[in-house]
């Protein structure tokens, strides 16, 4: 039973940030049918990948999570910035942005 309220406090948490995004503008974005969750703290944005995928739905993932980044933001994704804690990681990216405009 506490295993059963667990999984579903869990499962209704839904997606936070990094503690260094802590106090960052949360939006929430669907592209290709894929839902993120967006954190913009100044020029950097943290994008995270809602649900499930099977690893060959995985490749289109960085460049739709760069499209959610920049219609969140509004402002220009930094080319080459997208970087992950693990390497080829799909579920959570930072890119650096270019909000002059």
């Amino acid at each position: 039973m506490r295993l059963v309220l667990a999984l579903l406090l869990l499962a209704a948490c839904g997606a936070s940030p990094a503690p260094d995004m802590f106090g960052s503008e949360r939006s929430e974005v669907t592209r290709g049918g894929m839902d993120f969750v967006v954190f913009q703290k100044g020029s950097e944005v943290e994008v995270v990948r809602m649900g499930y995928l099977s690893r060959p739905d995985r490749a289109r993932v960085p460049s739709l999570m760069a499209a959610a980044a920049q219609t969140a933001t509004g402002c220009r994704v930094i080319a080459n910035s997208m970087a992950t804690k693990i390497p080829g990681d799909t579920g959570v990216a930072r890119f650096a942005l270019d909000c002059r405009a």
